[in-house]
């Protein structure tokens, strides 16, 4: 966060009267990422307690509250809820995770949840165990507010505002503006997430038809669980972004929903790439699957075509083995030669068959 000015009471000089008083500096509760106050685009400078942010906007009848929560519990939002009026079921949707994406209207507030995602780095794709991270960001949009609760550690919104707060042209087109602008940041990971991942599918499809590759189906099973994260967390996004993109809702105004649209738009390229990584992995899975019942094929031929030529000596040594006086060449000197030579040959005949056919 910039450095704050100090401040305190400024005394009026000439005839101009006095200057309205800045609220004092008050210390931030934990959950309280920030509270800021817009007025025409511009930041005010101060700190803001959320009572009053929301008295000095309605003084001005301009301008609105900008309030980033971090994983508050029921205690800490009741007062803000209060505030601003905020929908119990909505409230009780904001304090707990694991949320679907989805747009409700409550009287002349709108909330909002979106899934954030994290690419999480790692080696390879074939021995990392995580390879998406998900969190939860709820956004209540009013007409002279908009707050934020942020769920989980990657999600943060303070490099956002930043950028917001360089960009006074965007702020002047009130709290709705920031709605858009948190949507096409988190949109905008999807792609980058995305982007990476089919890298390392990429990997994991070059593997699989190595010829001496060792992954395994379980390995691309596991991938294929985290696109179907990062698929929940997309996919019911598509509609919510439509609604404000169409008019939904006269909170939103036809500037800003110009530029919804091509929050929708890139949406969709992300629906459409995670839809492809899905069908490529299960696509995997069968080529892996029959590269290894190939395998298992290849080696009972081999099984099979070895036990074939030990089957020659073993039964020639069998027969021979019986106690009877009378056996083909049993007291000639050169009948033991002979056999061998017998065995030998039939052996290497079998090779040769087998290895002609493949099997060896």
């Amino acid at each position: 966060m910039p450095a704050i000015p100090s401040l305190g009471g400024l005394r009026g000089r000439g005839n101009k009267g006095t200057v309205p008083v800045r609220p004092v500096p008050v210390p931030l509760s934990a959950y309280v990422v920030d509270c800021a106050v817009y007025v025409g685009g511009e930041r005010l400078p101060g700190r803001w307690t959320h009572t009053e942010a929301i008295k000095e906007v309605r003084k001005r009848h301009e301008g609105f509250v900008w309030i980033g929560l971090h994983e508050p519990d029921a205690d800490q939002i009741q007062g803000i809820a209060e505030t601003f009026g905020l929908h119990e079921l909505a409230v009780e949707d904001a304090l707990e995770a694991h949320q679907r994406p989805k747009l409700e209207r409550y009287d002349d507030t709108l909330f909002l949840v979106v899934k954030t995602v994290r690419y999480v780095e790692h080696e390879s794709p074939t021995t990392a165990n995580e390879i998406v991270e998900t969190g939860e960001l709820m956004v209540f949009l009013g007409r002279d507010f908009v707050i934020t609760v942020r769920h989980g550690n990657h999600s943060g919104l303070a490099r956002l505002r930043r950028e917001l707060d360089e960009d006074p042209e965007r702020l002047q087109l009130g709290p709705a503006a920031v709605v858009h602008a948190i949507a096409d940041h988190v949109v905008d990971h999807y792609l980058d997430v995305t982007g990476r991942i089919e890298n390392d599918i990429d990997v994991m499809e070059a593997q699989v038809f190595a010829p001496r590759s060792q992954i395994s189906a379980e390995q691309i099973y596991l991938m294929k669980r985290e696109v179907l994260e990062l698929r929940r967390a997309v996919m019911p996004l598509a509609t919510p972004v439509q609604r404000l993109a169409e008019g939904y809702t006269r909170l939103v105004p036809d500037e800003v929903r110009s530029y919804f649209r091509d929050v929708a738009d890139h949406l969709t390229t992300v629906s459409e790439r995670v839809a492809a990584f899905d069908e490529l992995l299960s696509t995997l899975v069968d080529a892996t699957v029959a590269k290894i019942s190939l395998q298992q094929n290849t080696d009972m031929r081999k099984i099979t075509s070895w036990a074939a030529i030990i089957t020659v000596p073993t039964m020639i040594a069998g027969i021979y083995g019986m106690n009877f006086d009378y056996l083909p060449e049993l007291h000639w000197k050169f009948g033991y030669p002979l056999v061998i030579t017998v065995i030998l040959a039939i052996c290497l005949l079998l090779y040769r068959i087998f290895r002609k056919n493949g099997w060896l």
